[in-house]
């Protein structure tokens, strides 16, 4: 009597393993994305504490802060609002009478492509109420990384 064996062919378990690396090859990029976006988001949750901060400074003076000190942020360096991938959250204004520009710097600790860039918010007044403008910084591009909600229509 012969005896007939079963279990997979060499060229059988060579597609498996080709297969689950062209799989490999395309979510591994796709993660990278992901998590430079959760960590632009975390930039964006700290920046949007500073924006009511200055909406309620430019409420009661009627002008926007000069420095996160005038805004009731603590230091002007901006090192009081951190995240585990934002070095640090500064409150600036371009110029005597201009809008507020609030400034979200990644630390190194962020996903390579964002290291050192920059996530800002330019608030202006609309009698009355305060609209934001979200955008990159010059330094490095993260333009790509930016929720939809940053994004121009």
């Amino acid at each position: 009597m012969k005896r007939i064996q079963s279990g997979f062919t060499l060229i059988e378990l060579m597609i498996v393993v080709a297969i689950i690396g062209i799989l490999a090859a395309i979510a591994i990029p796709q993660y990278q994305n992901y998590v430079a976006r959760a960590q632009v988001s975390e930039a964006l949750v700290l920046a949007s504490g500073t924006k009511i901060a200055v909406a309620e400074y430019f409420s009661n003076k009627g002008e926007f802060p000069e420095k996160n000190s005038d805004a009731g942020l603590g230091v002007d360096a901006g090192t009081d609002i951190i995240g585990k991938y934002v070095a640090s959250v500064v409150v600036t204004r371009e110029d005597a009478a201009g809008p507020a520009v609030v400034t979200a710097t990644f630390s190194g600790a962020a996903h390579d492509k964002l290291t050192t860039g920059t996530l800002i918010l330019k608030g202006t007044s609309n009698t009355g109420s305060i609209s934001w403008l979200c955008s990159s910084g010059t330094a490095k591009d993260i333009t790509t990384y930016l929720p939809s909600t940053c994004k121009a229509p």
